[in-house]
């Protein structure tokens, strides 16, 4: 009987449960593994993405400080390097305007501190109606949070200060304005950023998502299997991170061309193209969903799927690819357009051959997503529309019931 307690192992031999235990420990370190080289892998490409934020941030507070303390001669200049790395610390695009509201949130502070502890005095309460006259104030002209911290912290200096260090206001007008122009000196010129290059980074995993959803669902319509263009579209549903960062991208590469010599150039070349795609990306983005989510209920409904519709979308696929690349490269996306209009003539092919109710749809999306890859690629809609229509060719329909007799 005590035998066979030992699940049919004899002596010291391992048992069965012992094997199980050992192969989930394994699994179990295997995925902490794995989950700890991703999460270190994502790290360090945060790292590299912003590094060079962390150069310009200590750059910009060094020179501040050096500019107001030894050269202006302002005694303890510490909003100076505080201003400058705000104003840096502002997203990609938004330094200028980041400026500008420190300028205004300081000017709001001092004039409401001024006037009220000229008029009040000094105390608690005189403190809390300052900084609450000052925060609206502030909220009424612009309405900006960054105005409406600076308003309220300027204030809360200004009366708590004011009694004890002489002429506070001016020296705080001076840091505010050395700091901004010293964050802004570095990003233009001192260490401006690559505008192409902030572009590509941002852009790059739209545009992954998009060409990896799309062969995704080119394969669901091959082999007639629905899961794979469900999870695509699950996948595409989720975008607005991509979306929002190439958007956000857009806004600092124009920024950088405009305020750095160094890129001055391209802002009507690469950079300003690639800045103008962003809306037609994103329309793109939700076209293929659509094409997605019919493309589902085409499987699931039994209706016909003609060879050419699976390639019409790896086609589509391959143009966003193309179109990925050639922007990297700041290079015209002549290939890329080429590509996006097979996906069109493959489409046609497709109708032509005869398809269902959602077929048609995937068709008619296929049309309309590669209208807005080809606005994207710099040419008008009226331009892209024609191409598109051209492409596919006569809207002669074989119905499937026809083509079976």
């Amino acid at each position: 009987m005590a035998a066979a307690g030992r699940s049919g192992t004899d002596g010291g031999a391992p048992t069965r449960t012992d094997d199980s235990a050992w192969a989930g420990l394994a699994a179990t370190v295997a995925r902490l593994r794995e989950r700890a080289v991703a999460t270190l892998r994502d790290r360090l490409r945060r790292v590299g993405a912003i590094g060079g934020l962390a150069l310009q941030a200590g750059l910009a507070a060094a020179l501040s400080w050096l500019v107001a303390h030894d050269i202006l001669h302002v005694s303890q200049p510490v909003f100076a390097p505080i201003s400058a790395v705000s104003t840096l610390a502002a997203s990609v695009g938004q330094r200028l305007r980041r400026t500008v509201e420190l300028i205004i949130g300081v000017s709001v502070g001092v004039f409401v501190g001024d006037l009220l502890l000229a008029a009040l005095g000094t105390g608690v309460w005189q403190l809390a109606l300052i900084v609450v006259l000052a925060v609206l104030v502030a909220l009424f002209l612009v309405g900006s949070a960054a105005v409406v911290l600076q308003a309220g912290a300027t204030a809360v200096l200004i009366a708590t200060l004011s009694p004890s260090v002489r002429d506070l206001e001016i020296p705080r007008f001076v840091d505010v304005l050395i700091g901004g122009g010293v964050a802004l000196l570095v990003t233009a010129v001192l260490l401006p950023l690559n505008p192409l290059r902030v572009l590509n980074r941002a852009a790059r995993p739209a545009f992954d998502l998009l060409s990896t959803q799309l062969d995704a669902t080119a394969a669901a319509l091959a082999d007639g299997d629905a899961g794979p263009a469900r999870t695509a579209l699950a996948a595409l549903r989720q975008n607005k991170g991509e979306l929002s960062a190439l958007v956000e991208a857009t806004q600092g590469a124009r920024e950088a061309s405009t305020l750095s010599p160094v890129h001055w150039h391209e802002r009507r070349g690469p950079v300003g193209r690639y800045a103008r795609a962003a809306e037609p990306i994103d329309r793109a983005m939700r076209n293929t969903g659509t094409l997605i989510r019919r493309a589902v209920s085409l499987i699931e409904d039994g209706e016909p799927v003609p060879a050419s519709m699976p390639q019409a979308v790896t086609e589509l696929a391959d143009a966003v690819r193309l179109l990925k690349q050639q922007f990297a490269a700041g290079h015209e996306p002549d290939r890329a357009r080429v590509r996006a209009l097979q996906a069109v003539c493959r489409a046609g092919d497709a109708y032509r051959e005869g398809v269902g109710f959602s077929g048609a749809v995937v068709v008619a999306q296929v049309r309309t997503t590669v209208s807005d890859l080809l606005v994207a690629t710099g040419l008008t809609q009226e331009a892209a529309n024609r191409l598109v229509r051209r492409a596919f060719g006569e809207l002669v329909r074989h119905d499937a019931a026809d083509a079976g007799e």
